[in-house]
């Protein structure tokens, strides 16, 4: 194997939190199918999920997440910098970033990172607004209150469902680029909120964290279901990628499109207006059908980011919300994934191949022309 394909089929660690199959569309969640656990699981019940091992039992349930509301709040530290961040006109990822790292004035403990990255953004985006920010409530869900920080109205049953669900969905997916970062500062010996602060930087990135919003204004710029065929044809044609749509991974389609798709369809169906939903099927119809037409065997199929905008959207949230949004689930996964590498850590220290000149001489300054 060359040296140049992002160690692309290299098993760098053993889990036993996440399991992907990109050949069968296939994802495990520490033994149950994603479409089983993002179908009856709470947000609290997966995490414990996948930092114990084990579903909980009620009084466990009940005792975490009463721990998981009593560490919500931020310090006024926290809210200073995420106040100045709002004032800079800063991206909330970057925000986002930032503000973790300042939970390590108060503490360095699992719960407390889950439960402070929600009032984060939250409270950014507030500021960013020119609104003061919105107290956490302990009564509320995890999901829930996350919306309420965000509106000031304590969010409907189905909507707070929706989000729950993909938080679920997006809470872990094998060893991706900042779960591996994550794993890596965790195997020095860092402290937890360190090794965040570096999954957190590492999800900032388009390449990793980025694609829903671009996958949503597609739909919106089509508009309508009999312009779909001609925009995507001249997209394809022009070498432009198709958001929503191909994996590194899958081969086939990704699981979690199946259980995005089905939430926004719910989302959508109780809301009472399932035209954007109805285009956005029409929209992956002709998509899947042109990408076969121009790129027989790429085996191109939706993914994650197709449903995640239709549903994040219709949770009422902004574009630069998706991926922050996106954090708030996966925090859990990284966090399960620090205390695993805790639990038998060898320091992560992969090698490099060489392909550098050799036996140069050093030449003085003064000899040196370019």
């Amino acid at each position: 194997m060359g040296t140049d394909t992002g160690l692309e089929g290299v098993v760098a660690a053993s889990t036993r939190l996440s399991h992907v199959d990109g050949e069968r569309g296939e994802l495990i969640i520490v033994g149950y199918s994603l479409a089983e656990l993002a179908a009856h699981a709470t947000f609290e019940e997966t995490t414990w999920l996948l930092w114990h091992g084990r579903l909980p039992a009620s009084f466990e349930l009940d005792a975490f997440r009463a721990e998981l509301a009593e560490k919500r709040a931020l310090s006024e530290t926290t809210l200073s910098l995420l106040r100045d961040c709002a004032r800079a006109k800063l991206d909330a990822m970057d925000a986002l970033r930032m503000a973790a790292g300042t939970i390590s004035l108060t503490a360095d403990d699992a719960v407390t990172i889950a439960a402070a990255i929600p009032t984060i953004v939250a409270t950014f985006w507030r500021y960013r607004d020119g609104l003061e920010p919105i107290a956490p409530r302990p009564d509320l869900s995890h999901a829930a209150n996350y919306l309420y920080m965000l509106t000031g109205r304590e969010p409907a049953a189905e909507r707070t469902r929706g989000l729950e669900t993909y938080l679920n969905t997006v809470i872990d997916h094998g060893l991706n680029a900042s779960t591996f970062t994550c794993r890596v500062i965790t195997s020095t010996g860092s402290d937890l909120v360190s090794a965040i602060v570096g999954a957190i930087g590492a999800l900032k990135g388009p390449l990793h964290g980025g694609a829903p919003g671009p996958a949503l204004e597609m739909v919106f710029e089509i508009g309508d279901a009999s312009r779909a065929e001609p925009i995507l044809r001249r997209k394809i044609e022009s070498g432009e990628r198709l958001m929503g749509f191909g994996h590194r991974v899958y081969k086939v389609r990704d699981p979690r499109a199946d259980v995005l798709a089905t939430a926004a369809e719910r989302l959508f169906t109780r809301g009472g207006d399932m035209a954007l939903y109805r285009l956005a099927r029409d929209v992956e119809g002709v998509a899947l059908r042109l990408l076969e037409e121009y790129k027989p065997g790429r085996r191109l199929q939706t993914n994650v980011e197709f449903y995640t905008a239709l549903l994040l959207h219709g949770l009422g949230l902004d574009v630069p919300l998706f991926t922050p949004t996106f954090a708030i689930g996966r925090v859990s996964g990284w966090i399960g994934h620090a205390l695993e590498q805790r639990a038998a850590n060898r320091l992560i220290r992969p090698s490099s191949a060489y392909v550098g000149p050799r036996d140069l001489r050093w030449t003085p300054l003064t000899s040196r022309v370019r």
